[in-house]
């Protein structure tokens, strides 16, 4: 379908641009700065051209395969390009990226391979070429009757940074901006001002990209030393950034903990944990400690979390390898054994076998005329905890919002996430305190339908649904599920209970976890059913059959 803008990514990346210089023109480079002055001085075809290659996987492009209508004949359209150096015409080619741009037909014309060669595989066919093959070479010095050119774009690094730089992120990328044009993705609109931008100095700008190579050379090596000469030092003065990096340094500890085959390979990622202070790290060092047969030095930081554990999953963690290190160090294990305190039932399906839907299956069995029961799982306390914070989740906080394309907050699961916010979550869970919240979370269902969100599941949530929810859900059982969400956010979000089961004429309901023969409960659902218990919550847990 022709699109009704032709160079509407074109118009796209102009915008980006704009934005870039508006927002971060103190901190551009001067060879940034000049890439965007040129850039806007370029015929439109040689800079549609640019996007579109920009846009593409890789940096090496067949002629014969970059055609679009709108721009034409692509040498023609390079040519500017070229004269200034951002593509080259005359790339040097290696054997395995020829063989990436041509296909097996063409590598037998280009290396005149007959007989035999036709028949096999056309990575075994590079490996014998490779056997006689002398070192790279241009495209005309592999195959000097190719059809084709191929050109090499060589301002992909540069270009990368400015990706980054606007998105504040790892993964979207130019893409988004067709997306919201199309009306796919919707996104709150944030306003922004200086205070609140990503980077505040260069050195961000370069950390940042630091850890962008650094995340790209961990996913193709395994060679934690370089890795960790690739990583920046900490950042003081960003928050967001720094935690960024703890991540980072944290995935390399795992890294180096799967390649630890001997002692001193431990010690060097025990090392690593203890100097990142990711979430989960310390429970890592008592791991590795008790690997390492150091079982004392491990059951006192056991200990030590035990008694103040930075969260619920941490606390039910080390409980559990607490007996286990006791037993190791000569004690006896002191084992707790709590009861459930959760209802449980068993239903029996009148089905041959398992449904496709376990869930879905068991809800349309308990379903009653008078008592609905829906299957939402993680959707309707997160939605409506999203409905109701929406403005003290979207609040414009520094190092929060960078660009108009976001669907959370860059901080949502840094440890101060909510503290930055504590008054504007404040006033939202003070609505709680009367009817004030039914009109808020009403309101926001209705104007922000559609629009992106961590926490709003628009495809579980219903007018009809809603309705049930806030009359049959005391505002009191609301506050502290809301509560816990927030206290946190990465692992409290999950594990909630599959269906809610409703009983309008009496506004009362209960929340309902589906169990299959075999299945277990899982960490977090557990945690939740012991949370709902805690606070009178009324829970079930239905063991079904069929």
């Amino acid at each position: 379908m022709l699109h009704p803008r032709p160079f509407y990514y074109l118009e796209n990346f102009c915008t980006a641009l704009a934005w870039l210089r508006q927002r971060y023109g103190d901190l551009l480079s001067d060879t940034e700065q000049a890439f965007i002055a040129r850039f806007h001085e370029l015929p439109r075809e040689s800079a549609a051209l640019l996007v579109r290659m920009i846009g593409r996987k890789g940096d090496l492009f067949r002629t014969s395969r970059l055609g679009y209508a709108e721009i034409g004949c692509p040498c023609h359209a390079a040519a500017a390009l070229i004269e200034l150096g951002w593509v080259d015409c005359k790339p040097i080619l290696t054997l395995a990226e020829l063989g990436r741009l041509l296909r097996k037909s063409e590598l037998l014309r280009a290396f005149n391979i007959l007989g035999a060669g036709r028949f096999v595989r056309k990575s075994d066919l590079l490996t014998y070429i490779e056997a006689d093959s002398t070192p790279p070479r241009t495209l005309e010095g592999w195959w000097p009757d190719a059809p084709d050119l191929i050109y090499r774009l060589g301002v992909n690094p540069l270009c990368e940074r400015l990706r980054l730089l606007f998105f504040g992120n790892f993964h979207q990328d130019w893409s988004q901006f067709v997306l919201a044009d199309l009306g796919i993705f919707k996104y709150e609109k944030v306003p922004c001002d200086p205070a609140t931008r990503a980077f505040h100095t260069r050195q961000h700008i370069d950390t940042f990209h630091a850890l962008f190579l650094c995340r790209q050379q961990l996913e193709e090596s395994d060679d934690i030393e370089a890795l960790l000469g690739m990583l920046p030092p900490s950042v003081s003065d960003n928050e967001w950034l720094e935690d960024r990096r703890r991540k980072l340094q944290f995935r390399l500890a795992q890294c180096c903990e799967r390649q630890a085959a001997t002692a001193s390979a431990v010690v060097r990622a025990l090392h690593i944990y203890r100097e990142c202070g990711y979430a989960g790290a310390r429970l890592r060092v008592v791991r590795l400690l008790e690997r390492l047969g150091r079982i004392a030095e491990g059951l006192q930081l056991a200990a030590e979390i035990r008694a103040q554990p930075a969260d619920e999953l941490e606390a039910q963690q080390v409980d559990r390898m607490w007996p286990r290190l006791q037993r190791k160090a000569g004690l006896i294990p002191q084992r707790s054994h709590p009861a459930n305190g959760w209802f449980t039932f068993k239903l029996v399906l009148p089905l041959a076998e398992r449904p496709a839907c376990l869930e879905q299956a068991t809800g349309e069995a308990l379903s009653q005329p008078d008592a609905p029961v829906h299957f939402v799982e993680n959707g309707l306390l997160n939605s409506l905890f999203g409905l109701l914070c929406w403005d003290a989740i979207f609040a414009p906080i520094a190092g929060a919002f960078f660009h108009e394309f976001q669907a959370a907050p860059a901080d949502l699961h840094a440890p101060a996430f909510y503290s930055r916010r504590a008054a504007q979550f404040a006033r939202c869970f003070g609505q709680l305190d009367s009817d004030a919240y039914r009109h808020t979370i009403c309101r926001n269902f209705e104007q922000k339908a559609g629009i992106q969100s961590p926490f709003v599941y628009w495809n579980v949530l219903s007018e009809a649904l809603l309705r049930s929810a806030l009359d049959c859900l005391p505002r009191e059982h609301l506050k502290v599920c809301f509560g816990r969400i927030l206290a946190d956010i990465r692992t409290n979000t999950s594990g909630l209970p599959d269906l809610v089961q409703f009983w309008p004429a009496e506004r009362r309901y209960r929340l309902i976890e589906v169990k299959g023969p075999g299945d277990r409960l899982q960490d977090n659902q557990i945690r939740w059913l012991s949370f709902c218990v805690t606070h009178a919550i009324p829970v079930s847990v239905c063991q079904v059959s069929w």
